[in-house]
């Protein structure tokens, strides 16, 4: 229990500095951090005295097995959530209960609202997130794990691959192999892009063929049971073209100088910036349409991002992030290279692995 004593602990200071009596937690990624418990349909009550899991006897056993010690009251068949959240907060003696405005729909707020008519809400936004950008050792060697869950998975779908293998496939391929070492699931549905669909940044797998085009695009991850890496490399089936080979070799220029810049302090507005120049000044610029990168954890996108506007958010030790600057093309195609860095005391160190430079994309069929 001991990360997640010291996660609410850092919880109960904001709860306190807000004078709020409690918050109760509704988003279930964040009832997970501060837990341990994977389930759903739960809240989580955290007072300065105590943490209170709101759920249902479907996890017993379950709660049992990921969260031991912790005070449960858990709700009989027929009785509704929210009436029975009210009832917890009610006996506790709350009078002034801080909600996840950032999660909480409005209907649930009108609901202990008329359930619970003396108590006072505080609005809280971003409490559990903020906390949750800065990993501890956990979390950071969970995340190890999935870069290389992810890194095997696409060594082995990269063997596999054939001119009549179609986007799916690589998709199929990549869910089986993560599985395969070991990992829950992907981190998020693969984008796997021929050619001139590789010029959408999000392409959803379709049927078309590698054989289609000379290089595909392939972002990926694993999810190595809580927490999640994202990749994404290409892969050259066919000629190596003078066109492709320039535009890769600005993309990996970018990447590199942005990652080159990431360290304790850094503002994430500098650090885009960083890669943005390199792009802009070989004539891309208005083909690079998105942020350079996003935290990863729990869930795939995170704080903080690397992005215009996002100078004043800074870099601290235990922040890990994507670095994934791209090239977009419309019909011809697009480039994308991206890693996953974790920030430390004295710089950065990259967790993924898989071989990025020009000759390891080629692929001989």
């Amino acid at each position: 229990m001991a990360p997640f004593d010291a996660r609410q602990k850092k919880l109960r200071n904001l709860i306190r500095k807000a004078k709020a009596d409690a918050l109760l937690v509704t988003n279930h990624y964040n009832v997970t951090y501060l837990t341990g418990f994977t389930g759903e349909d739960s809240f989580l009550l955290v007072t300065q005295d105590a943490a209170t899991l709101i759920s249902d006897r479907r996890f017993t056993i379950q709660l049992a097995e990921e969260c031991p010690g912790l005070d449960l009251v858990l709700r009989e068949p027929g009785q509704m959530m929210l009436p029975t959240t009210c009832e917890v907060v009610e006996q506790q003696g709350i009078e002034r209960l801080a909600i996840e405005s950032d999660s909480m729909t409005v209907a649930m707020q009108q609901a202990i609202a008329e359930g619970l008519a003396g108590v006072r809400f505080v609005l809280s936004s971003g409490w559990v997130e903020n906390l949750r950008t800065i990993k501890d050792k956990t979390e950071i060697d969970a995340t190890r794990l999935a870069c290389w869950q992810a890194a095997k998975a696409f060594k082995a779908t990269r063997a596999m691959l054939r001119p009549e293998t179609s986007e799916r496939e690589v998709a199929a391929e990549l869910e089986y192999q993560a599985r395969r070492f070991g990992a829950k699931r992907l981190s998020f549905p693969p984008i796997v892009a021929v050619g001139p669909r590789a010029a959408l940044p999000h392409a959803p797998p379709t049927d078309r063929q590698i054989g289609e085009s000379d290089f595909t695009l392939i972002d990926w991850g694993a999810d190595s049971g809580l927490y999640a890496s994202d990749l994404t490399r290409m892969v050259v089936t066919g000629r190596l073209s003078p066109k492709f080979e320039k535009i890769y070799q600005v993309v990996l220029e970018a990447q590199l100088a942005a990652i080159a810049a990431i360290k304790p302090g850094a503002n994430c507005e500098a650090v885009d910036k960083v890669a943005r120049d390199v792009i802009d000044a070989a004539g891309y610029g208005k083909y690079f349409g998105h942020g350079l990168g996003h935290g990863t954890g729990l869930e795939i996108h995170e704080a903080p991002r690397f992005a215009r506007g996002q100078d004043q958010v800074l870099l601290e030790p235990g922040m890990i992030v994507t670095v994934e600057p791209g090239i977009y093309l419309p019909d011809w195609g697009g480039i994308r290279i991206e890693d996953d860095i974790l920030v430390t005391k004295t710089g950065h160190e990259v967790l993924t692995d898989v071989p990025k430079q020009l000759e390891d994309c080629c692929l001989d069929l």
